[in-house]
């Protein structure tokens, strides 16, 4: 009996303990394409998927506060004609998160770092938001970029001083590892105009999160790029873009631009701007969608990569 209640002990204890030391990658759930890692110089380790091939490479980088897994229905499609790689940033999903800097020009460093480590050629940088802010940043530090294609670009829209800094007093740490289920679930849902029902396992997979050792580094990550985005904005040096760019936008975004600091300020005037700076650009902009364009409107999203891919 004795026996018996040390063995029950133990298993108890080591089941506790296997729960304290989950991490965030630990809580999410198993991503579509299976998962490789990339052990960059500076130590980090880069979570990545991979399919399809081609002589084009488009390399996926998402936005703020996401992860690759916001590419999936992108790559299910694009890997019939391309070379499809999605990256976790450092500080998300399964990549390191003991890093730490948010900066446009740190995560620039890493994907040059990324496509130098894989040997990558012909690379068309696909990125979301905060992750096509860093597609143009990172095409205007290095020059093996092909091209860009961008899905709801931050970096455009610009920001005063006191703006910027009622910005960031918003997304301290802590302040995003408060948000309660039902914060989370709404959060998600300012991203789209409908939001569509697949979507939710990425709602569970935020809710589970919370629970990580690391949760702590990821909230700071969201954090500082937000800081890095407002710090580093590249509206002055789109005109210094000479690659191909299709630049895409919801016509129902609610994010872009600041509807609480630019109230009369509509997506069309913000995509306009960039498609009148950038000089080899061209725009789309979809009905009925908000501002997770790659996810809420995949088809006509994928279709658009295809027609401009062709045409160069």
């Amino acid at each position: 009996m004795k026996k018996y209640l040390i063995t029950l002990i133990t298993l108890f204890n080591t089941v506790t303990l296997m729960s304290q030391d989950q991490k965030v990658a630990d809580l999410l759930k198993p991503y579509t394409f299976e998962t490789h890692y990339a052990a960059l110089n500076d130590s980090i380790k880069i979570a990545y998927v991979e399919e399809g091939t081609g002589d084009k490479t488009l390399l996926f980088i998402h936005g703020l506060a996401t992860y690759l897994p916001s590419w999936q229905k992108n790559i299910e499609v694009l890997k019939k004609d391309y070379r499809c790689i999605a990256i976790d940033l450092p500080g998300y999903g399964r990549s390191s998160k003991d890093y730490i800097s948010g900066s446009m020009g740190y995560y620039a460093d890493i994907i040059h770092e990324f496509i130098e480590h894989k040997k990558l050629k012909n690379v068309i940088l696909v990125g979301h938001s905060m992750g096509a802010q860093v597609s143009m940043t990172t095409a205007l530090k290095y020059n093996n970029i092909e091209a860009l294609i961008l899905a709801a670009p931050a970096g455009i829209e610009t920001f005063s001083e006191t703006e910027s800094q009622w910005m960031k007093s918003i997304f301290k740490p802590e302040s995003i590892a408060a948000a309660t289920p039902n914060q989370i679930e709404f959060n998600y849902g300012l991203n789209f105009f409908k939001m569509p029902d697949d979507l939710r396992f990425m709602i569970t997979d935020r809710i589970n999160m919370t629970k990580g050792t690391d949760f702590s580094a990821y909230c700071k990550a969201v954090s500082l790029g937000v800081f890095g985005m407002l710090d580093e904005p590249v509206y002055n040096r789109l005109s210094e873009l000479n690659i191909p760019t299709l630049v895409v936008y919801g016509k129902n975004d609610a994010l872009i631009p600041n509807k609480i600091l630019h109230k009369t300020a509509t997506t069309q005037q913000v995509a306009d701007d960039a498609h009148a700076q950038i000089k080899n650009s061209e725009l789309v902009m979809i009905d009925e969608c908000g501002h997770f364009v790659p996810f809420e409107k995949a088809d006509i999203f994928n279709q658009k990569i295809f027609e401009f891919l062709s045409s160069k």
